[in-house]
């Protein structure tokens, strides 16, 4: 079998330069301190005594953060309507897109701030989307793969008419998400989340 010789431009490996760039930069608390300008990447880590997530708070336990259960990224208003926003100042998008998530914790019944730590990378809009794919890929984390519905904002102007997320069901608190119609039921989405988290530990116990 012949193999195909390293290629430092092919798609992937710039993937995976961009999201090992990211998972080098110092975990900070919620919300990020000070605000700044720029768009890109960024992951949030778990360390608390939600008992669902005990996996994953236990992989984030003395300092070592190893498994994020989310994973994003903020991009410039133009690249969301559809154009590459390249060049464009992109403001403080990044930023203001870790506070609402900040907000969104802070909203919640039984979760805490305190228990959550996040990283982030600023990156040239093109590569955005590529280093948050790969850290899709490579964690698999919760609140992307099973719990969706973290990153949604309230759809307001009445409507309403869509189905709760998963992870307001968990996570009660956020006053707009009480509007919306029933979706999955909690147990459902607990065994769910049980199921995901014990496949990443097989996976890891495997030689």
């Amino acid at each position: 079998m012949i193999k195909e010789p390293y290629n430092p431009l092919d798609k992937r490996n710039l993937g995976i330069n961009v999201a090992e760039a990211m998972l080098m930069k110092n975990i900070e608390k919620m919300p990020v301190a000070k605000s700044f300008d720029g768009a890109g990447i960024y992951a949030i880590y778990y360390t608390g005594s939600f008992a669902p997530y005990k996996p994953i708070a236990e992989a984030n336990t003395l300092h070592r953060f190893n498994l994020p259960i989310y994973v994003g990224k903020a991009i410039p208003a133009g690249a969301r309507k559809g154009g590459l926003g390249l060049d464009a100042p992109a403001g403080p998008v990044l930023y203001k897109r870790l506070c609402e998530h900040a907000q969104s914790i802070e909203q919640t019944k039984n979760l805490h701030l305190l228990d959550f730590r996040c990283r982030y990378l600023i990156v040239d809009d093109i590569w955005i989307p590529l280093g948050e794919s790969l850290l899709i890929e490579t964690f698999t984390p919760l609140w992307n793969m099973v719990l969706d519905g973290f990153g949604n904002h309230d759809p307001g102007g009445g409507r309403y008419n869509q189905q709760i997320s998963p992870w307001d069901v968990i996570h009660p608190g956020r006053s707009w998400a009480s509007k919306l119609k029933p979706g999955k039921s909690r147990c459902d989405i607990l065994e769910a989340i049980q199921d995901h988290l014990s496949k990443k530990a097989d996976c890891k116990k495997a030689p």
